[in-house]
């Protein structure tokens, strides 16, 4: 399956937020189950305001055991 489009443009917004050293981590609640995630969040200040965009969140436990391949955790 090919990367959509949509997941293509918000990597490229995520590596430009690191680049610029806009990216932060902050906790949340997830709205569909209550409990507590830590987001990977780009920040855009807006005039006096910080505007947080969710991109999603730190995988509880080992990751590698989330996926299926490509993901191989022997590298």
């Amino acid at each position: 399956m090919a990367i959509p489009d949509h997941a293509k443009t918000n990597f490229n917004t995520l590596l430009r937020a690191a680049t610029a050293g806009d990216l932060a981590l902050v906790q949340g609640t997830d709205a569909r189950t209550g409990a507590a995630r830590f987001i990977l969040c780009a920040v855009v200040r807006d005039g006096g305001q910080v505007v947080l965009t969710p991109f999603g969140h730190l995988a509880d436990g080992n990751p590698y055991e989330l996926y299926d391949p490509p993901f191989d955790p022997g590298g």
